[in-house]
């Protein structure tokens, strides 16, 4: 009879440890070591098989070694092929992670719908095969004669339906639902995890086939599972957004074979996910005419330029103690603009409630957006419009100077495209640039004070 034996993992990079301890020895993260029962059994044992014969690998001299372009499926999806980097590549593992409720099911559902020409097997562990029909009924597609469903959650049932379809593409949701026979712990422990994930990349690799696993993410916003979850897969998709709004974003944190630079935007509709191609007409109030404190700025996600709407209110503190709240937008880099306001140019807040807000419920880390969010608060500190057809873009030093801020030309091309009139930007980024054939009134600005008279007089 096997013998049980007691291991601690880390949960951040599963290390394993015949004893616990209050760091980990080998990422030095504080008690995050767990105590897991597992069944001590032969090496040949645990080892987890898909049993599909291939041909066993030599190795090969580099210089007989051919390189090519990635084979690539195309998904019919505009952004989630800009996120990849042009399509799924064969024999890749990819990784979808997000908040529960957020749309990832939805956006791998639709997909795979739309896809044609491709054999799919979606394997599903949270859900019946009537919750999938009904969700499916929901989103407008053509007969789907190429999509299978299975909701397993042994991985040795699913290498058998991958046996009986013998897809083309194949589908985890969730892969912290998945378990395997030959480790001894309960679905979804760092065990199960990294060896389910690790077979199923042998899969991918062995046969050509492209697998995409659906993941969960914990209370920190991070892929739950360990660490050894990210470094096993080609790609990292993070989907997010806030359901209390209707837009959702899927960046790319990982990706071996593109950029990680590019962003893709969508719509929650009631029929499913819509792609947003043009963000900035839909951030954007139509009309904003006579309102204080809305500032428009240049931003770039990725290597995505968009203009959003920054939205500040500025009132009397009515308790005694002034509130600082900001949505879409970093607390304390908030905090830091209203302290270079009041030490740089004079305007006292300090028992003023301020309130922030990017709309459309996106959440931007992009610096050059300071000069937006400072312009707004004294909008309505002031109670004073910003003149229509005028935006900016520029990161704020703490001596209250404007610097320079990349990807200038970009943001620049979409005011233009816009119908803006004016633009403010940091006087360094206009070396370079022709301003008769940018199409737009380009205004460098040195100092907060600068950008304060050319906006309010």
């Amino acid at each position: 009879m096997a013998k049980d034996k007691t291991i601690y993992l880390c949960t951040h990079c599963g290390y394993e440890s015949p004893k616990w301890s209050g760091k980990c020895p080998s990422c030095g993260q504080w008690n995050t070591l767990t105590e897991q029962v597992v069944r001590k059994d032969p090496a040949p044992s645990r080892t987890v098989t898909h049993g599909l014969a291939t041909e066993k690998a030599r190795p090969l001299p580099l210089k007989e070694i051919t390189t090519g372009a990635e084979q690539r499926i195309d998904t019919g999806d505009e952004e989630l092929n800009r996120v990849l980097g042009g399509g799924l590549v064969e024999g890749s593992l990819t990784l979808i992670g997000g908040e529960p409720g957020i749309g990832k099911s939805t956006l791998v559902l639709q997909t795979v719908l739309r896809l044609k020409g491709q054999r799919v097997l979606y394997v599903s562990g949270e859900e019946s095969t009537r919750q999938l029909k009904l969700r499916a009924d929901r989103i407008p597609h053509e007969e789907a004669d190429h999509l299978f469903i299975a909701c397993e959650t042994s991985l040795e049932d699913i290498y058998a339906d991958i046996r009986n379809t013998a897809p083309e593409l194949v589908i985890i949701d969730s892969i912290q639902t998945i378990s395997t026979e030959s480790v001894d712990s309960s679905p979804g422990s760092i065990t199960q995890v990294r060896e389910c994930s690790a077979s199923l990349l042998k899969f991918a690799k062995e046969t050509g086939t492209p697998v995409v696993l659906i993941g969960h993410i914990n209370k920190e916003g991070s892929i739950a599972g360990p660490k050894v979850l990210e470094h096993i897969v080609d790609t990292v998709l993070q989907f997010e957004g806030d359901q209390h709004y209707l837009y959702r974003i899927l960046r790319s944190i990982k990706n071996r074979f593109g950029s990680t630079a590019e962003l893709g935007i969508y719509e929650m509709r009631q029929d499913g996910l819509r792609q947003v191609s043009n963000p900035s007409e839909l951030l954007l109030s139509e009309d904003y005419a006579g309102m204080s404190g809305v500032a428009i700025a240049g931003a770039v996600e990725g290597v995505r330029p968009f203009l959003i709407e920054v939205q500040a209110l500025v009132s009397t503190a009515a308790y005694g103690m002034p509130q600082r709240s900001a949505t879409g937008f970093d607390i304390r880099r908030m905090n830091m603009l209203l302290a270079v306001l009041e030490k740089r140019v004079g305007f006292k807040l300090g028992q003023k409630d301020v309130f922030l807000n990017i709309a459309g419920g996106l959440r931007v880390n992009d610096p050059a957006i300071d000069l937006a969010v400072i312009s707004a608060i004294l909008s309505s500190n002031m109670d004073a419009e910003i003149e229509q057809g005028v935006c900016m873009a520029g990161e704020v030093g703490l001596s209250g100077e404007i610097r320079p801020v990349n990807r200038i030309e970009q943001r620049i091309g979409e005011a233009r495209k816009l119908g803006f009139r004016r633009m403010l930007i940091p006087k360094h980024n206009l070396q370079g640039i022709d301003r008769t054939q940018a199409g737009i009134e380009l205004v460098p600005v040195r100092k907060v004070e600068e950008a304060f008279r050319e906006l309010f007089g």
